[in-house]
């Protein structure tokens, strides 16, 4: 019995009744994958304003998100701003949510394509993180959060997190099935 409490525990994504109440934790921050977006990259050619060149979300994206917004809204969870991406896919989920003003962040930025960036932009997004107050979310791709928390996340997961001393500790996951 109690490896399996263990298992369960630790097993990504599966959300605890703790993990809303994470989010009431001084300094929490919701930082969101976007949801779900068929495919694995955007192609070479993307051009970021325009979304027809993009790897986008689906009608289950699509979907996923408002259902997300909607479990945030029954809570009574609404954030002071929603900071997402320029790309299409994280720009639609952070319409889609429903969950406060959304503005654009180049801090959060994928770098997929150019690895290399991987360490400044990281740094951008703690700037953004350490420069804004309130209740606050990021909307952002699996690159990012995996480079700013070492953790890896599923199309529409949302990691509560807190930064100490630049590092991001990790108080909490959501994730709503699509």
């Amino acid at each position: 019995m109690r490896i399996l409490l263990i298992f369960l525990l630790l097993l990504p994504g599966l959300a605890h009744a703790n993990d809303w109440q994470a989010l009431e934790e001084p300094g929490a921050i919701a930082i969101m994958r976007h949801a779900l977006a068929p495919g694995a990259s955007d192609p070479d050619d993307f051009v970021l304003g325009d979304c027809s060149t993009q790897r986008n979300l689906d009608d289950r994206g699509r979907a996923q998100a408002r259902a997300i917004g909607a479990a945030f809204r029954e809570r009574g969870i609404t954030f002071d701003k929603v900071f997402t991406s320029q790309w299409c896919r994280c720009r639609e989920t952070a319409d889609l949510l429903d969950l406060g003003p959304v503005e654009a962040a180049p801090a959060i930025n994928s770098f997929f394509q150019d690895f290399s960036q991987d360490a400044q932009s990281t740094e951008a997004a703690r700037r953004l993180i350490a420069e804004t107050s309130g209740r606050r979310m990021l909307v952002t791709h699996q690159v990012n959060i995996s480079s700013l928390t070492g953790r890896s996340t599923r199309s529409g997961e949302v990691l509560i997190i807190r930064m100490e001393d630049g590092a991001a500790e990790i108080l909490g996951s959501i994730m709503i099935a699509p």
